[in-house]
């Protein structure tokens, strides 16, 4: 008889409100720029990043309530920004290949504030530019390693499982990434070097 009582007046909060996923506006308002740059920087044209990220917004919103927090919010977005972009540049490759080599332009956090100078806007502006192409010349794969790890900062195991990659797969892409970011960097500069003589 007392235990109904005790339930009822337990003063603990019920477990499950203490497991709710964030609200899908939270989610939104507080990725939106980091769903943007990832869907940039593996690949998807300018001309579709838009689509891209709806259509990634509106599988959180159908999934969100599935998210159990194994992972970082981030970690779980990327897992779908990469599927998402895979998918478009897929459908590209044999729709509209063009739409692949065009030129890249600035991204979100490339964009210029009200205190920089054209100098440092045109500067900030091709430095964003020669990124897209070198990151352009990767496979995939090591694109996304490398994206996770030298520009969105996460550390190796987080990456494993936003790919669902073994970890020790995910040292040598970035390993391979790198190396293959810096002999392009270095093409690029012998390049320009070429050029102003």
């Amino acid at each position: 008889m007392l235990a109904p009582f005790l339930a009822e007046h337990d003063a603990r909060p019920p477990a499950a409100d203490a497991e709710k996923p964030p609200s899908f506006a939270r989610v939104y308002e507080e990725h939106f720029s980091f769903v943007w740059r990832s869907a940039r920087r593996l690949g998807a044209p300018e001309a579709m990043v838009d689509d891209v990220v709806q259509e990634v917004f509106v599988i959180v919103h159908r999934r969100l309530s599935a998210f159990e927090g194994h992972s970082s919010m981030r970690t779980w977005l990327f897992g779908i920004i990469l599927n998402v972009v895979r998918a478009h540049r897929r459908s590209l490759r044999t729709k509209h290949p063009h739409m692949l080599s065009a030129a890249r332009t600035v991204d979100l956090e490339g964009l210029v504030d009200g205190a920089a100078g054209p100098q440092e806007a045109a500067m900030r502006e091709e430095a964003t530019h020669l990124v897209d192409r070198l990151l352009e010349e990767l496979d995939d794969a090591k694109r996304a390693v490398f994206v996770l790890a030298e520009l969105e900062q996460m550390s190796a195991p987080e990456i494993a499982l936003a790919l669902g990659t073994p970890l020790n797969t995910v040292y040598s892409r970035l390993r391979l990434a790198r190396q293959e970011f810096t002999a392009a960097a270095a093409r690029s500069r012998a390049r320009d070097e070429w050029r102003t003589r």
